[in-house]
């Protein structure tokens, strides 16, 4: 179709059809992936929205966009205002929205395998009282109008070894036969893609940026599985590292093998697993437990080998992000370049290590204004010249075998104002503020969020999204349970203590609408730390992203003596473990950078 406009009256023309009287657009797929594969894209493809997070609900006379504070400015760039509303979550919530908008006894139709059991509650009792239903639907209406919509990914899948994962799959799933149980139950669902890509030490292609396979599992109470694939994934290989433990079965079989429960006691996640799956289970006469997946706070605490893993990786990608900085310094002044050439080069110089598998997520190439939305997605409409007086921000990231990069770092073009040294420096102190924290142990993400925040906060300064979250081990860069974010901000949520061995992001950031954006990110590792006299275990960060953090940009009389200890210290750090992989010429380029600031 050749227009959003097209395609939302053809959906509109499609739930007439059906009876319907609305439909609710999640961006998520049957997993509850935060990224998902293209044939899940429906939300894109409705709206034209690119960002990781929103949703859209169409009623025969509105059609409303559900995105948070990060996509503020995005979602308006990318989805027509002639057809859309822009709603702001978490201030309204869809169920919110519903109750107020949808007609009289009108019939409102949802997947049930892109929502939790949660919102079907929720939503449910929001359009009882206006006498309206949701309607679980069979198949999905904008299936049935995206004509040239892709299938999905068929990449095979490929064995994990032991060595980089550093336990094996028959040990994750006794584990997880333990877990069972201590809660007497015969076994448990796991569909969140990542976790399976853990427990069975496998990784696959069907999800852009991420190395998972669309796939389901059950992990009985004897340590036995079976796998939900695409029987054309597998390999010889694959099928010799899973063993006889492991079944194999099409994924296509999986919702009729949830009813093979019956009087049996089943976990599945509340969070992570679609209402769809808490159907199938009550429907054949299991008891079902709603408990977080066992995978889940197993897979953030990183052992030993994912440790080691992950500091090798992030030592090859600071010298391809070292490499891509001094190549900004000296072409984006000449104002020939733009977002998207910019991205394409940093890919070059991680590709040049030979060990890329991929990026871990679209790059965020934003020069100007469009560093302002802080998950901007350049796109060939939206592409912008790097221009002298901007700021360009770049977030990205590497996917390696032996791990997972998430860095952002800004680049000044031309002589920074001083407005701009000023939101800089107050942005390195809130980084600084995170990275050199102590805290009990117990202590959760959210608790040391304002931490962050606190130097924007002495000016009447604040940012929109969390400052920091989990990350996988050659798996999601966006994982949980752990963040640095309090409940009011995006990314918050339920507290989860931090853990030694936990891996989050550290990014504070600002942003100024119009005019330009700021974020410095690195990678934590959660680790314990000796502190004379405590009467509780201590925690604290030790760093694992190493790279220079723009000089120009930093106005040392607002550092203290202990921010300007800490900089330096890091800039040393940088230059030992970065510098000997350099040539003579990026070395002294680095040195320069990583001089004392004085």
């Amino acid at each position: 179709m050749s227009s959003y406009a097209d395609r939302l009256a053809a959906l509109r023309a499609q739930l007439k059809s059906d009876a319907l009287d609305g439909f609710v657009v999640p961006l998520t797929d049957e997993h509850m992936s935060e990224y998902v594969g293209d044939y899940a894209q429906r939300l894109a493809w409705l709206t034209g929205f690119q960002g990781s997070a929103g949703s859209a609900i169409v009623l025969p006379e509105a059609a409303a966009m559900f995105t948070d504070g990060r996509y503020t400015l995005q979602v308006r760039e990318q989805v027509s205002a002639d057809h859309w509303q822009y709603v702001a979550v978490p201030g309204t919530s869809m169920a919110d929205w519903l109750g107020e908008n949808a007609p009289q006894g009108g019939r409102i139709g949802y997947d049930p395998w892109l929502h939790t059991s949660a919102w079907v509650k929720e939503a449910t009792k929001a359009l009882a009282e206006r006498g309206a239903e949701l309607v679980a639907v069979a198949t999905n209406p904008i299936d049935r109008v995206w004509a040239d919509r892709p299938s999905p990914s068929d990449a095979k899948l490929a064995v994990y070894d032991n060595q980089s994962a550093g336990q094996s799959s028959a040990e994750k799933r006794a584990d997880i036969a333990t877990w069972l149980d201590e809660r007497k139950a015969d076994a448990v669902v796991l569909s969140a893609l990542d976790s399976i890509a853990w427990v069975f030490n496998v990784r696959g292609g069907d999800v852009t940026h991420t190395p998972v396979a669309l796939s389901y599992a059950i992990v009985h109470a004897d340590g036995t599985a079976e796998l939900f694939v695409d029987p054309g994934k597998m390999t010889d290989a694959v099928a010799q590292h899973l063993g006889n433990a492991v079944r194999v079965r099409d994924r296509l079989s999986f919702g009729e093998a949830l009813k093979q429960f019956a009087g049996k006691r089943v976990a599945a996640d509340p969070e992570r697993a679609v209402a769809a799956i808490f159907d199938g289970l009550e429907g054949g006469g299991a008891k079902v437990l709603s408990v977080r997946d066992p995978a889940v706070l197993a897979k953030a605490i990183k052992n030993p080998v994912e440790i080691s893993g992950h500091k090798a990786a992030q030592a090859r990608d600071g010298a391809a992000i070292v490499r891509f900085l001094k190549w900004c310094e000296e072409v984006l002044p000449a104002g020939e370049t733009d977002e998207l050439t910019a991205a394409a080069k940093l890919k070059e110089f991680r590709e040049a290590t030979g060990a890329l598998k991929d990026i871990s997520f679209d790059t965020i190439s934003a020069t100007g204004a469009h560093g302002a939305s802080p998950h901007y997605k350049v796109t060939e409409e939206s592409n912008a010249r790097i221009e002298r007086g901007q700021l360009y921000l770049v977030d990205s990231g590497g996917q390696y075998e032996d791990g997972t990069t998430d860095i952002t770092r800004v680049v000044p073009v031309g002589p920074p104002t001083a407005e701009m040294r000023d939101r800089f420096t107050r942005v390195l102190r809130g980084h600084i503020a995170i990275d050199t924290a102590r805290f009990p142990e117990g202590v959760t993400g959210g608790q040391i969020d304002g931490f962050a925040r606190a130097p924007l906060w002495e000016v009447g300064l604040d940012y929109a999204h969390g400052t920091g979250h989990g990350v996988g081990a050659y798996l999601s860069v966006h994982e949980g349970p752990q963040r640095i974010a309090a409940p009011n901000y995006p990314g918050g949520g339920p507290a989860e203590p931090l853990r030694a061995g936990m891996i989050l992001s550290n990014e504070p950031g600002y942003y100024k609408a119009g005019e330009y954006g700021i974020r410095i990110e690195n990678l934590i590792l959660t680790v314990p730390i000796e502190v004379e006299g405590a009467e509780k275990p201590v925690l604290g960060f030790e760093t694992l992203t190493f790279a220079p953090i723009e000089r120009d940009l930093i106005e040392p009389s607002l550092l203290s003596d202990r921010e300007k200890a800490w900089l330096d210290g890091y800039h040393a750090k940088v230059l030992a473990l970065i510098g000997p992989q350099l040539d003579a010429e990026e070395r002294g380029w680095l040195e320069a950078k990583c001089a004392a600031i004085g």
